[in-house]
């Protein structure tokens, strides 16, 4: 590989992972709201949470840029945030956002509430609660769903190229390098790109189901 090469593996590496602690708080927040009891509205919010998993990333991404564009909000407010790595950014969390919010729902669901009421009993407050019972209990679960979340930035392509576009050395990331390279004919760096996304890619998903599977056997 080269040092493009190494350069765009780097990049996407660090995007997916910054994409990933960026949803964190948000994706858990939805996540325990879903999983808790009903209130108004409890469908619409999971519908608009599911659908970047069933939409064309490519839909999702114009949607991005209508709304960030010129003629959007952008043009109100001075985001300067299309076609910059910040936009790579908000791809990736918007299209890794809803596996997190799933795998973490389920965790959280997991979870018995009468603990959460002894702790109540006791004198502990709501947050003290949700980080020192909830959270530990439903670990396993929200880091698996942060590595599949993880795995899907990596892999990203079609929200990304709509809204931060395939700019070298500023906004590609590996998706967009193999298009490329295959694009002009370079199938030699194609294949070296490729090489590192399935590696990542397995290990960022095997360690997830390790967590998984040591979920349901506790």
């Amino acid at each position: 590989m080269t040092t493009a090469d190494w350069q765009i593996v780097w990049f996407t590496v660090w995007v997916a992972a910054l994409s990933t602690l960026t949803i964190l708080p948000v994706g858990l927040a939805l996540a325990f709201a879903l999983a808790r009891g009903n209130w108004p509205g409890k469908s619409i919010v999971e519908t608009f949470v599911t659908l970047p998993l069933v939409m064309p990333p490519v839909a999702t991404g114009l949607i991005l840029l209508t709304v960030l564009g010129k003629h959007g909000l952008g043009g109100l407010i001075d985001f300067r945030i299309v076609f910059t790595w910040r936009a790579v950014l908000l791809a990736l969390s918007v299209m890794s956002l809803p596996l997190l919010v799933r795998s973490a729902r389920t965790a959280f669901e997991e979870v018995n509430p009468r603990l959460e009421q002894i702790a109540r009993t006791l004198g502990a407050g709501g947050w003290r609660v949700f980080f020192t019972i909830t959270v530990p209990l439903a670990a396993r679960g929200i880091v698996g769903g942060m590595l599949l979340a993880f795995a899907r930035a990596l892999g990203e392509f079609g929200a990304t190229i709509m809204v931060a576009g395939n700019i070298p050395g500023k906004t590609q990331t590996i998706s967009l390098g193999i298009f490329e390279n295959v694009t002009i004919g370079q199938n030699a760096q194609a294949y070296h790109l490729l090489g590192a996304s399935v590696v990542l890619a397995f290990i960022a998903v095997w360690t997830s189901e390790f967590f998984l599977r040591r979920k349901k056997t506790a």
